[in-house]
């Protein structure tokens, strides 16, 4: 299992926020946490400890200038989220993004836009391109939500949902909207799903608070995800894992990967 660190941006700041209490008006959001650092700390951080896979994500406007700064530290280190378009994902990768991430410009009144997704795979190439799928539960399945994690679309994520995406895209990042920024453990009905069906490299974010929780989602994932923490971090904030411990265990299980069968 592989560990891929965040740094979430809001009103220009690193911050850890409930994900769920994101809205485009009324009251801001619930927050867990406010770096004093700039975001370029924790990509170089990220980068000394040879964590890959990273993601930057701009949490709303007024974040543009953050980011650039925690892209061009080591370009091509980090992934870039938040607004990303057909307009704009060139440009993003110019500025040093590996990847970008895209999901709400995929949707076109909460229904899947194949055109729109083809023209950002024209645009940038399949392995540049990563499927933000985070989902809520309704009715008992899971749905991608879209517009800060406000609406809910028509897309659900089963097999044949990620194996059709698999196709244009060189990975998912999937939250368990529910349970992200919460700290009350993952949700596991989604983690197996991912750890079952995932046909290229996924991770998962989502509830993780505890040492458990990690070998919780190992088991259930089959190994085969990344995983991402957040206000449970002690470089966050947090007080349930440590940032060392999931450094030495991305190393470990890089070092299992690159053993000959």
């Amino acid at each position: 299992m592989r560990f891929r660190p965040c740094i979430d941006l809001h009103d220009g700041q690193v911050k850890q926020i409930v994900g769920g209490s994101l809205r485009d008006h009324g009251e801001g959001p619930v927050t867990n946490f406010v770096a004093t650092q700039p975001p370029e700390h924790f990509a170089d951080l990220y980068w000394r400890d040879g964590l890959e896979g990273g993601h930057v994500i701009k949490l709303g406007s007024g974040n543009d200038d953050a980011a650039r700064a925690a892209l061009s530290c080591h370009p091509g280190s980090l992934q870039l989220g938040g607004g990303i378009t057909a307009d704009n994902a060139v440009a993003w990768l110019e500025a040093g993004a590996g990847k970008v991430i895209v999901t709400s410009h995929l949707f076109v009144e909460g229904q899947f836009s194949k055109a729109r997704l083809q023209a950002l795979v024209d645009l940038v190439g399949r392995d540049r391109l990563v499927l933000d799928l985070s989902c809520r539960r309704r009715q008992g399945d899971y749905y991608v939500v879209c517009d800060r994690w406000q609406t809910f679309t028509s897309l659900s994520v089963t097999r044949d949902t990620l194996c059709r995406l698999a196709e244009s895209c060189a990975e998912f990042l999937v939250h368990g909207v529910d349970v992200e920024g919460k700290q009350a453990g993952i949700e596991e009905n989604l983690v197996q799903m991912l750890g079952e069906w995932a046909p290229v490299p996924t991770t998962n974010a989502g509830g993780i608070a505890t040492p458990e929780d990690v070998a919780r989602m190992d088991e259930l994932g089959q190994g085969r995800l990344g995983i991402t923490v957040g206000s449970a971090l002690d470089i966050f904030g947090g007080s349930g894992l440590r940032y060392l411990d999931l450094v030495a265990m991305d190393r470990q299980g890089r070092a299992g990967a690159s053993r000959p069968a």
